[in-house]
């Protein structure tokens, strides 16, 4: 576009009087709020020993977890579509054979980065049936980075710690398996 379109539509700058240009009135509204939140109550939590309340655990993102059928095994197809929905890259799926008859693969192995993953869902959301899960597990400490990287046997173990306090999504809101 050339500057003397007529299709464009120019804007003058708006004129400071003496308030703005001394950013005056930002300064007060700054002011106010730090006067308000030093008199209000004060909230402290003795975590780990008083264990916060997650607010909705049907929308809060913590921890991953892969789930189990009926069977006991696992219910990932290793379709990748987790993988490919993932914006941090943070999922690597390895497919091979199953030797169930009701699928055509599973995943040999299922290793998530925790420290790349940034807990936004999308693998969730992707999952056609409903394999991966966000859980309400809020406290993910590790102390090396190898202990940050959940395999498959981890993220079943998550299943099993989880399975009786969350049940499936799918379960809770009415779905079928």
């Amino acid at each position: 576009m050339k500057p003397d379109d007529p299709n464009i539509r120019w804007i003058e700058e708006p004129k400071l009087g003496l308030a703005g240009k001394m950013y005056l009135p930002l300064f007060v509204q700054g002011f106010a709020t730090t006067t308000r939140h030093l008199f209000s109550p004060k909230v402290t939590v003795s975590f780990p020993e008083a264990r916060p309340e997650v607010g909705n655990p049907l929308i809060y993102r913590g921890v991953h977890r892969l789930n189990k059928d009926e069977q006991g095994r696992v219910k990932c197809v290793a379709c990748f579509l987790c993988a490919t929905a993932c914006p941090a890259h943070c999922i690597d799926i390895v497919g091979t054979e199953s030797p169930w008859p009701d699928r055509e693969k599973y995943p040999e192995t299922f290793v998530i980065d925790e420290l790349r993953c940034i807990f936004c869902g999308m693998c969730e959301e992707a999952c056609p049936v409903d394999a991966i899960e966000l859980t309400s597990f809020l406290d993910l400490t590790g102390r090396s980075r190898e202990e940050m990287i959940f395999d498959k046997e981890k993220l079943l173990s998550v299943f099993d710690q989880t399975k009786d306090t969350e049940p499936m999504k799918s379960h809770r809101l009415g779905g079928t398996i």
